[in-house]
């Protein structure tokens, strides 16, 4: 195992978890997104293969057939799933992954990774988070009532995460997730082998400058 790190980022529809997470990866070049495969309808602006994988039903369900996927869930009438060999190959490269998916495939995600990060995106309030959904403009009141009514089950699962961060204010909630990964990388465990040289300078005692 490398020393990359997987961090499984979550939150209720309209928390402002999908550009939180692209600020964060402007921010940190040495971050990641693994894209998920969806069955559901690309949105304005979505890229194939940049934000997800767009896929139909029936190939959706070959590949879990095949047994593809880490992880996968049915979300809001739409499937979503995570193949398992790219997050392998990737984090066997040393990057450090970001993998956005609800609290259903990160509980999956986590009990195949345990040592992986969990972040959960909270919003400051039921009144904030409806005025975000209605302000998207793209889905109608039906699908706005239903997405209210999954966010309390969906916050009830924070327990499951290592960290909790509140989009209230946008930039101090991206630079709480910026000092969260900086952190990380921080640790004697992951600085050891990047250091090796300076330690061994440090450590090499003979040849050193008198003081």
């Amino acid at each position: 195992m490398t020393n990359a790190t997987l961090y499984v980022i979550s939150a209720p529809s309209g928390a402002g978890k999908t550009s939180l997470i692209k600020a964060l990866l402007g921010r940190d070049p040495g971050l990641h997104l693994s894209v998920s495969y969806t069955t559901r309808a690309p949105r304005p602006g979505e890229v194939d293969g940049v934000h997800y994988r767009f896929v139909d039903v029936p190939t959706f369900q070959a590949m879990v057939a095949e047994g593809a996927f880490l992880e996968h869930a049915q979300v809001f009438g739409n499937w979503y799933g995570t193949a398992e060999a790219a997050l392998r190959a990737g984090l066997a490269e040393g990057r450090d992954l970001i993998l956005e998916i609800d609290w259903q495939g990160a509980r999956q995600v986590r009990s195949r990774f345990p040592e992986a990060v969990g972040v959960f995106i909270l919003p400051p309030s039921v009144a904030t988070l409806a005025e975000r959904l209605s302000g998207r403009g793209q889905d109608d009141a039906a699908v706005i009532a239903g997405r209210m009514a999954q966010a309390r089950d969906e916050i009830a699962h924070y327990g499951d995460y290592d960290y909790l961060v509140v989009n209230d204010d946008f930039e101090v909630a991206l630079d709480d997730l910026v000092a969260l990964v900086r952190a990380r990388r921080l640790r004697a465990a992951a600085q050891g082998p990047r250091l090796e040289g300076l330690l061994a300078d440090l450590l090499g005692g003979a040849g050193g400058p008198e003081v």
